[in-house]
């Protein structure tokens, strides 16, 4: 009864809306508007944007929905199939293409996630991806997943206003030129965990498990799939100003550099992973050595109780005194015999 009256007094609460759609609807992370390389004060709503001489509007979308997407399209004039390419996250490929007069440059994102140790299930490599869109006036960022956080190119770029003077293209190169610095630290704290992993492989305790390379070599897949297929669109960017072309040409550079750790990692892991492949056929081998030489010895007695238990009236010393132990004296003395062989030959 209570209960009933209850339901019928109180109101019932409205269902919770996660936190970060409430604090932002719009999937807005930063939107504001640059002229002459200076950030303009005050707030931008890019629905009020327009296009002005010597300005050009930079907006930050974390994983925005379709109908966000919708609204942004029709403020900028994108193409409809740009909507369905932005909105659908994880696992885009490093792209660049021109759809009128906006260039869409997509890149991947990583990060190295920390761990105590390697085991069967660790997660190593972290990786999302950031899509440019590139138009005469504006540039907008969607990123998707937590990795490649723009917030700190923003405001590294910002104290850079002699680079922001040539514009969205300038956007661009901030954003790649971080990504692949993200790249060449991952890729250098991957390289140390390669090196623990070695150390343990040859390490005289228990080695690491044989899972633990399998884990890794996912891992590093998805590093591979962020930083190998980006080269092309690095340099295919033919619409960027002739003035970016040198800063450009050093991200190229230093692409270079991670793709080269990169590919070298799949070789040094392999041969850490056949040496220890090899540990464990050799400590299969071993034991089977030692297995074969217990077997030996306890065959001895085996045989001697088998021969002296059948019922024969005529048996060597079954009628002497001291036949029972010149026996064992004969058994102790050849399974002695044959321990100090295998001790000697490293089968024990």
């Amino acid at each position: 009864m209570f209960k009933l009256l209850g339901r019928l007094v109180l109101p019932r609460p409205a269902p919770l809306e996660p936190a970060t759609r409430r604090r932002n609807p719009d999937a807005v992370v930063d939107c504001a508007v640059y002229q002459s390389g200076r950030r303009k004060p005050g707030t931008v709503h890019y629905a009020s944007a327009h296009k002005r001489r010597g300005e050009f509007l930079w907006l930050g979308l974390h994983e925005p929905d379709v109908a966000t997407m919708r609204t942004v399209a029709k403020t900028f004039g994108l193409h409809e199939l740009i909507v369905e390419q932005t909105t659908e996250g994880g696992g885009h490929r490093p792209l660049v293409e021109t759809i009128g007069d906006v260039t869409r440059l997509v890149l991947r994102t990583a990060r190295y996630v920390e761990h105590d140790e390697l085991t069967a299930t660790s997660e190593v490599i972290d990786t999302g991806d950031v899509t440019l869109l590139i138009g005469p006036w504006f540039v907008i960022t969607v990123r998707h997943g937590p990795a490649g956080a723009l917030w700190q190119v923003r405001q590294d770029v910002q104290k850079r206003p002699e680079l922001l003077r040539a514009g969205p293209w300038a956007v661009a190169y901030a954003v790649a030129d971080h990504l692949v610095d993200d790249y060449l630290d991952v890729s250098l704290r991957v390289e140390h965990d390669l090196e623990r992993l070695e150390e343990e492989t040859f390490a005289t305790r228990r080695p690491a498990d044989v899972a633990h390379f399998y884990q890794l070599k996912r891992e590093m897949v998805e590093l591979k799939r962020a930083v190998l297929p980006l080269q092309e669109p690095l340099a295919r960017l033919a619409g960027a100003p002739p003035a970016l072309h040198p800063y450009f040409e050093d991200v190229r550079g230093r692409l270079a550099r991670a793709v080269d750790r990169v590919t070298g990692f799949d070789d040094l892991l392999n041969s850490i992973l056949q040496a220890r492949l090899t540990q464990v056929t050799l400590e299969q081998n071993n034991d089977m050595r030692m297995i074969a030489a217990w077997a030996a010895i306890a065959a001895i007695p085996t045989v001697g109780a088998g021969i002296y238990g059948m019922n024969f009236s005529n048996m060597p010393g079954i009628d002497s005194r001291y036949g029972f132990s010149a026996t064992i004296v004969i058994v102790v003395l050849v399974c002695s015999g044959l321990f100090w062989r295998f001790k000697r030959a490293g089968w024990l």
